[in-house]
């Protein structure tokens, strides 16, 4: 059977994928709606299999990378969740405090995805944290469509605290020269948006795909802010303009790229949404701009 390649999945499966995992569409909708595009060598079980996250051959940095010290840590979040675990991850080489990142993870809990862009951005020289904001309810389960069930369980508002406590830890930790960015993807894009609300020392935040703060919230942001968006994303690039439009009525340095041709999620390497140049060249930006921004 011939092997199901990104070129065979049409602009509406996509489409169809992205409203399931935003949990616009129930599983057994998404389920019924993409037996329509079955057809050939395109049957359903082959099409759920392409379209479901592929962790096993993804992983760019391995968890025992010599490179590395990685473990998993808990810190308070009195507001937030109580007690949550985290990765923490810094190159083991270094003997001088490192500027700190924090990681954001999508609708899903912190999956090995998540975990790996953690390690992949402590390999640049930061001491990073990913958190998992479904720790209050057992942690990742193991899977992404659980995942998204048990986020649903809890409010953004009480997870965008969870992140803030996170900052704080990282802030004091005795590997950390006290700069701090964060950078979030979908969930944790919003996220990222929102510690710029809500944390005037924040030093840099890179928003992946993520929704944008409310008028009155976007007037509170200082941080220099890096946004990146795929432009197939209609449904979270509307939100831009009149973002933008307050940044630069109060003159926060910013920036925002539009990666032609390519849709939500592009800098996820496990599903087939995934870009790799726009993924390689967002990174790379990224990477960059921390660099600069929480540079002592």
């Amino acid at each position: 059977m011939k092997e199901i390649t990104k070129e065979d999945i049409s602009q509406e499966i996509f489409d169809l994928y992205d409203d399931y995992a935003h949990n616009k569409i129930e599983r057994r909708q998404f389920v019924e709606k993409l037996s329509l595009f079955a057809v050939g060598t395109l049957t359903l079980p082959s099409l759920l299999s392409f379209m479901t996250p592929n962790y096993v051959h993804s992983i760019l940095i391995k968890p025992d990378d010599p490179r590395l010290k990685s473990e998993f840590i808990t810190y308070d979040s009195p507001k937030g969740g109580g007690t949550i675990k985290g990765l923490l991850s810094q190159a083991t080489a270094t003997k001088k405090k490192l500027p700190g990142i924090i990681v954001v993870h999508e609708n899903r809990g912190l999956n090995p995805y998540i975990e790996d862009v953690g390690r992949r951005a402590a390999v640049e020289g930061f001491i990073t944290l990913a958190p998992d904001a479904l720790s209050p309810l057992g942690g990742y389960p193991g899977n992404d469509d659980a995942g998204r069930e048990l986020q649903k369980k809890r409010t953004r508002e009480e997870m965008l605290e969870d992140f803030i406590a996170a900052y704080k830890y990282l802030k004091s930790h005795k590997d950390c020269n006290g700069h701090i960015g964060v950078v979030g993807f979908c969930f944790g894009g919003w996220i990222a948006n929102m510690m710029a609300v809500k944390i005037p020392k924040l030093c840099a935040a890179v928003p992946y795909y993520g929704g944008q703060p409310t008028a009155a919230e976007a007037e509170k942001i200082k941080t220099p802010i890096m946004a990146h968006y795929a432009s197939l994303d209609t449904r979270v690039n509307d939100g831009w303009p009149a973002y933008e439009a307050i940044l630069k009525k109060n003159k926060v340095e910013h920036v925002a790229y539009f990666y032609e041709g390519v849709n939500h999620g592009f800098h996820n390497n496990t599903t087939p949404r995934y870009d790799e140049k726009a993924a390689t060249l967002s990174w790379t930006r990224t990477i960059d701009f921390f660099k600069e921004k929480l540079k002592k």
